[in-house]
């Protein structure tokens, strides 16, 4: 993890720089993106908030995802993720907004949504949103990690 440490002292210098903001929703993942960001001086310039909503219930509440799409698409997909987006960026008015919904196991994985799978999205100023649909390897850990270390290498090729 130690060239996302590097990652993300580069993107708050370069959000800094351009007085620009980010915020993320976060749900496997469990508050790791965050925690990278908060982990580094000067986060408070650019980092506006996040949100770790890991139960559905709170996914609606608070981010506005409808019902209708965690029963028929599920937490775990490309529209939920969607929705994230757009609720964060609503709650917190960021420059940038990552969101990340998965399973990172061991369990709650099925035939067509394995252990792994994780959703990882990003929402640029021009309202421009990109999901991505990724199969991570290796226990609870590795998964979350990676899909940390994912989406905050997403975040900054699309600051960069």
């Amino acid at each position: 993890m130690k060239n996302v440490e590097k990652i993300v002292e580069n993107l708050i210098k370069t959000l800094s720089k351009r007085n620009q903001t980010v915020s993320f929703a976060e749900s496997c993942t469990g508050g790791r993106i965050a925690a990278a960001f908060t982990a580094v001086s000067g986060s408070s310039a650019i980092l506006h908030g996040s949100c770790v909503t890991y139960a559905n219930e709170i996914k609606e509440q608070w981010l506005g995802v409808p019902r209708e799409i965690l029963e028929t698409k599920g937490a775990v997909s490309q529209e939920c993720v969607e929705y994230m987006l757009k609720g964060m960026e609503k709650m917190a008015a960021s420059d940038y907004t990552l969101a990340v919904s998965g399973i990172a196991g061991p369990t709650g994985g099925t035939e067509f949504k394995p252990v792994g799978t994780v959703y990882i999205g990003v929402r640029t100023p021009d309202g421009k949103d990109e999901v991505h649909h990724c199969l991570f390897q290796g226990d609870r850990h590795q998964v979350q990690d990676q899909a940390t270390s994912f989406a905050i290498e997403l975040l900054a090729e699309k600051i960069n």
